[in-house]
């Protein structure tokens, strides 16, 4: 199980404009503090659900670089939240990386939109819902 997933930013308030377009709407919560920010999905009962997501500097104190062949993948309740966050993100900040739409290399209901944050780390936001059309 995947505990958590961290990406490097060097412009942190760019960053919160971006990941906070979307991720609040798939149930993240956001805590900032001197290291960064920390989006985290609720506790149920005494189990926090996983992965978080880390926004920080790189500790290293390099520049901030995005990893070739590294993606993260958000899941969206259907088409419609997929394609309404995917606007979301650009509109904060982030680059168009693919539109939302099916891909039929990975399946008749693997529906995606691929974006890439102010930094390039390559963002992606699905949905498999088999209520929507495929």
């Amino acid at each position: 199980m995947i505990a958590y997933v961290t990406v490097g930013a060097d412009d942190i308030a760019l960053a919160k404009r971006f990941y906070s377009a979307f991720l609040p709407a798939l149930g993240y919560g956001l805590t900032e503090g001197p290291e960064g920010l920390s989006f985290a999905l609720p506790a149920t009962g005494q189990q926090p659900l996983l992965p978080d997501f880390y926004v920080k500097p790189p500790f290293n104190g390099e520049p901030a670089a995005a990893g070739n062949g590294t993606m993260t993948a958000f899941e969206a309740a259907n088409q419609t939240q997929v394609r309404a966050l995917h606007a979301a993100a650009l509109a904060a900040g982030g680059a168009d990386d693919g539109q939302p739409g099916f891909r039929a290399a990975y399946g008749p209901r693997f529906y995606v939109g691929y974006l890439r944050d102010p930094e390039g780390n390559k963002i992606a936001l699905f949905s498999s819902n088999p209520a929507d059309p495929s």
